[in-house]
């Protein structure tokens, strides 16, 4: 037991506190800060990457959470009691807990997702919070960062690991086997609803949105420097903030969304719930046209003259695209073709999909490959420099075509034939440039 006066309890407080970092007021049961900034420490030291991240988080004594939680504005409220009875081990598994939801811009991202699928109330919430901690939690511990007691886990209601928030608010609802976290509350940094306790935008020691920015970019360039050193979700994410949201990506997300939606698509009749008009013709049961969520299927021109670089940007349209249908990844195929078609892929996962090719172009074969699927797409859409002859006929569904920008000089399409001047796409399809 510690003899310690309270002035000197006090002042040890005060000197230990790194610069921005406040001091306990109240030192009747205060906030332990020389443990809490202990842990803060072992954190950055095993995850260097995210050290940038970690002491730009200002820290706020508040009883009113249960642990630790994060504004959308890069502050971090703890409990005094929290601290005490958890060690320092686990404590630095909660600070690159915390730190990731900022960083993975769950706040952002959980408006989004309310605004386009209605999710209202408390409620809806907690389940984005515990969706963006599956996100988190199934690969950021271990090598040195121990897990903390509780953290919610994919795997506590059968779910696959490697998955995003998004995907994850389609896979469970909350019930009985979620009632152990009921209290879980990581704060509107984790899922953008503010709270009673939070300082607000007005508040002290938070952090504009050109200093959030900087603290991600410098966060992307230490794990994109130290290749291997980061676990696959944190790569992901490190190669997407290297390429912000642009213009053009929401005109693609818009085309695409439009084609999804639009009469027709993803339609289709079903005996599930018979017709009501069924009710007029006694003894015969009609069906019912019931709308189903729309597949997309998405070829990439892999031909030579394609870049990498543009190759690379293809791959993050594919993310877009699958975000633009509402995060149904598992409805989202993958298919690589120069002067032929390749293996179609299912976007199971953000990363992995083989590019191949090189030779020259020639996307009919990719659209009939596409129209052969098993479960025909309700919308294609094509990423391509548009060096290629395109389908005589228009296909059975909507089209979308990404057009990468290339000069109007003749000689910039020289393929095979310096001659040579492409077809722009058709009349029929929906076409939007990107990079322009």
């Amino acid at each position: 037991m510690s003899t310690a006066t309270r002035g000197e309890r006090e002042g040890r407080a005060a000197s230990t506190a790194p610069p921005g970092d406040a001091a306990p007021q109240d030192p009747s049961g205060a906030l332990d800060v020389d443990k809490l900034f202990a842990a803060r420490l072992h954190a950055a030291r095993v995850r260097p990457y995210l050290a940038t991240a970690l002491f730009a988080l200002h820290t706020v004594e508040c009883r009113q959470v249960p642990t630790m939680a994060v504004d959308r504005h890069w502050r971090c409220y703890v409990s005094p009691a929290f601290v005490d009875r958890t060690p320092v081990e686990e404590l630095a598994g909660v600070w690159v807990h915390e730190v990731s939801h900022l960083l993975r811009d769950h706040h952002g991202r959980g408006d989004r997702v309310a605004r386009q699928r209605g999710l209202t109330g408390p409620g809806e919430r907690l389940r984005m919070n515990i969706a963006a901690d599956f996100e988190i939690n199934d690969d950021v511990f271990g090598d040195g960062l121990l897990r903390p007691e509780g953290a919610a886990l994919p795997e506590m209601l059968g779910l696959p690991a490697g998955q995003l928030m998004e995907d994850y608010l389609r896979l469970f609802r909350l019930g009985p086997r979620l009632h152990d976290l009921a209290w879980l509350d990581c704060g509107s940094g984790a899922d953008g609803r503010e709270r009673s306790w939070e300082l607000g935008p007005d508040g002290a020691h938070g952090l504009s949105e050109q200093q959030r920015d900087a603290v991600r970019f410098r966060v992307a360039q230490g794990i994109t420097g130290r290749p291997g050193s980061a676990p696959r979700g944190w790569r992901r994410w490190a190669e997407e903030a290297f390429h912000p949201p642009q213009p053009w990506r929401e005109l693609l997300g818009a085309a695409v969304r439009s084609a999804a939606s639009a009469p027709g698509a993803g339609e289709d009749y079903s005996y599930g719930r018979p017709a009501r008009r069924s009710a007029a013709l006694p003894g015969a049961v009609l069906p019912s046209l019931r709308r189903r969520p729309p597949r997309v299927s998405v070829i990439i021109d892999t031909s030579g003259s394609v870049s990498d670089s543009e190759l690379g940007s293809a791959l993050l349209e594919v993310a877009a695209i699958s975000r633009a249908v509402g995060g149904r990844r598992d409805l989202v195929s993958v298919l690589s073709c120069d002067a032929s078609a390749r293996v179609v892929h299912p976007l199971c996962q953000g990363e992995g999909i083989p590019l191949m090719g090189g030779g020259g172009t020639d996307l009919r074969s990719g659209f009939a490959r596409a129209l052969r699927a098993q479960a025909r797409p309700d919308v294609i859409v094509v990423l391509t420099d548009g060096q290629t002859p395109w389908p005589s006929a228009q296909p059975p569904c909507r089209t979308v075509v990404g057009l990468f920008p290339r000069p109007l000089s003749a000689g910039s399409y020289d393929e095979d034939d310096p001659e040579y001047v492409p077809q722009g796409p058709p009349a029929w399809a929906r076409v939007v440039e990107i990079g322009g």
